[in-house]
């Protein structure tokens, strides 16, 4: 078996290190635990991030970089319903790709105040779907429980290896927790 480039290495350590880090949090994510869940020794994981703590920033940021990457495609759309499913499609299609770094960007609605950088992560997220969560809680919460049937789906269609069958039922869930209407 050809050896895999780097990159892809590095992709896969970051996606299964954020998925643990959203899951248990820096503090209770051991080195072992990271390292184990790609299939390497200590030893090697450090070989590819220095630290633990380089490990995090590094999913934190790919994490902001998936991120950044759906504002963008969204930005120029007006806000609503068209935006609202563009933002949704976009984080549903990294979420079947990276669900442990999207894993990540979504732990700023569970866990707060883990991660310093959580204010303007949320920002990101308020920007995408142009809300301002203190003057529209409706509509916030409907955000965190799209975004929240996101994670959960996401990671089972992983789990079940059937993405293709499972991202417009995710996409129609998502959508109707906004409460848009299908058209």
């Amino acid at each position: 078996m050809p050896r895999q480039p780097r990159t892809g290495v590095d992709e896969k350590i970051l996606d299964a290190a954020a998925a643990l880090f959203a899951r248990h949090g820096f503090e209770q994510t051991s080195l072992k635990s990271l390292a184990d869940a790609v299939g390497l020794s200590k030893a090697g994981l450090l070989h590819h991030f220095p630290s633990k703590d380089a490990l995090f920033e590094a999913a934190w940021e790919q994490s902001r970089v998936l991120t950044m990457h759906v504002l963008d495609q969204v930005s120029p759309l007006p806000a609503g319903p068209e935006r609202d499913r563009r933002a949704l499609e976009l984080l549903t299609d990294h979420a079947l790709d990276r669900p442990g770094l999207v894993s990540l960007l979504f732990r700023t609605m569970t866990a707060p105040g883990e991660d310093p950088q959580q204010a303007q992560d949320e920002l990101l997220l308020n920007e995408m779907f142009v809300i301002d969560p203190e003057k529209e809680l409706p509509r916030a919460i409907r955000i965190v429980g799209a975004l929240s049937a996101m994670a959960v789906l996401t990671l089972l269609a992983n789990q079940e290896g059937d993405k293709t069958t499972w991202r417009p039922l995710i996409l129609a869930t998502c959508y109707d927790a906004l409460g848009h209407q299908e058209a």
